[in-house]
């Protein structure tokens, strides 16, 4: 009979402890150098898309209106944060039909990348809707904003989220705004188009879409302060009207006090959108600059376009560096025209005035 005994060896399994660990720590090691090169190559090898895309549109924005813009917001020698932008391009937005477009098919044209008939918003000639660029973002998972200092329902917001081969009244844009609801963040002016003409607004179906798209889940804001108390740990539901019609020029200090500015909304928006994990598009429209020029007031045309700017250093400083700022006009037929000589050191309002040889030095004409 054979008998077998085993003997245990300490020294045997201190051995295999220490080479456990070693295979550990090595296994450790390749993950760790693994993952460095992946990021390594994602950072450089990778074409990575931005995180945040911000659109913004001038109404009447051209390079003519650059430099007396440079010099009413702080003097020839003041750079603007349009000033900052790496790349130029000029854009050719005539329309399907005419070769001077109106701004529904500018606008068009620059939400759908398709050249539509004058006064159409966001329809090919053909009749058939064009998918604009906040509904190609909502399908990709981003979420979604809107502002603008003028009438949410106006030709120039429209065109991102509305359908007409016809132009329809602002009272039928802001009713396919709600009924649709597919922007996740609008901001802007023009409440009359969502109320009825029995709680002051010019809606005369009787439809409050106010109260309709509260009961879809948003936050409805009518106040600055409505707007700024709205949390930021949740993906966004916001509606915010702030004036009847246009907000106020950016100079009218009392209306400010409710209403908030255009680089407020870019600011807000900016911090309720980011928390989305896909990342979002958010298209701002500043309408203001156009009212003033169709009104033939420089003074007001160029403090909105300076506006518009403080809009833009905002956005460039928010966003981070993993967004994209693109900032373009739509139309701009005529426009203004810098005259005479105005004196190195003239900034603000002596851009407007005559100097001392009389001539006029800034002629603003219709946008």
């Amino acid at each position: 009979m054979v008998s077998r005994l085993w003997i245990d060896n300490p020294e045997s399994g201190l051995i295999d402890r220490r080479m456990k660990r070693r295979n550990q720590l090595l296994a450790l090691f390749c993950l760790l150098l693994f993952a460095a090169f992946g990021v390594f190559y994602f950072q450089h090898w990778v074409v990575q898309k931005p995180f945040g895309i911000i659109l913004f549109i001038g109404d009447g924005l051209a390079p003519a209106r650059l430099a007396p813009t440079r010099i009413y917001a702080g003097g020839v020698d003041t750079p603007l944060a349009l000033d900052s932008m790496p790349h130029l391009a000029l854009v050719k937005n005539y329309s399907n039909d005419f070769a001077a477009p109106d701004p529904a098919a500018a606008a068009s044209a620059i939400a759908t990348g398709i050249k539509v008939d004058r006064r159409a918003i966001g329809a090919e000639f053909r009749g058939g809707p064009a998918p604009t660029l906040l509904e190609l973002a909502e399908r990709a998972g981003r979420a979604t904003g809107l502002v603008t200092d003028g009438k949410i329902a106006g030709s120039t917001a429209a065109a991102f989220y509305a359908h007409a081969t016809q132009p329809p009244a602002q009272s039928e844009i802001a009713r396919q705004l709600v009924d649709l609801a597919r922007v996740d963040l609008v901001l802007g002016g023009g409440a009359d188009d969502f109320l009825p003409d029995t709680k002051a607004g010019s809606r005369k179906d009787g439809r409050d879409l106010l109260g309709e798209i509260r009961r879809k889940g948003f936050d409805v804001a009518r106040t600055k302060a409505e707007l700024e108390a709205i949390p930021g740990w949740r993906r966004p539901k916001i509606f915010g009207a702030f004036a009847a019609a246009e907000l106020a020029y950016a100079d009218h200090i009392e209306a400010h006090h409710e209403q908030p500015s255009l680089p407020d909304m870019v600011r807000r928006a900016i911090e309720l959108l980011q928390y989305n994990r896909s990342g979002y598009l958010l298209v701002v429209s500043a309408n203001l600059m156009r009212k003033a020029a169709e009104q033939n007031d420089g003074e007001h045309t160029l403090a909105q376009t300076a506006e518009l700017d403080r809009a833009i250093s905002v956005a460039l400083r928010y966003a981070g560096e993993n967004s994209t700022v693109i900032v373009c006009g739509n139309v701009a037929l005529g426009g203004l025209h810098l005259n005479g000589s105005p004196f190195r050191s003239d900034r603000g309002i002596a851009v407007l005035g005559l100097n001392s040889a009389g001539p006029q030095r800034l002629r603003p004409s219709r946008t």
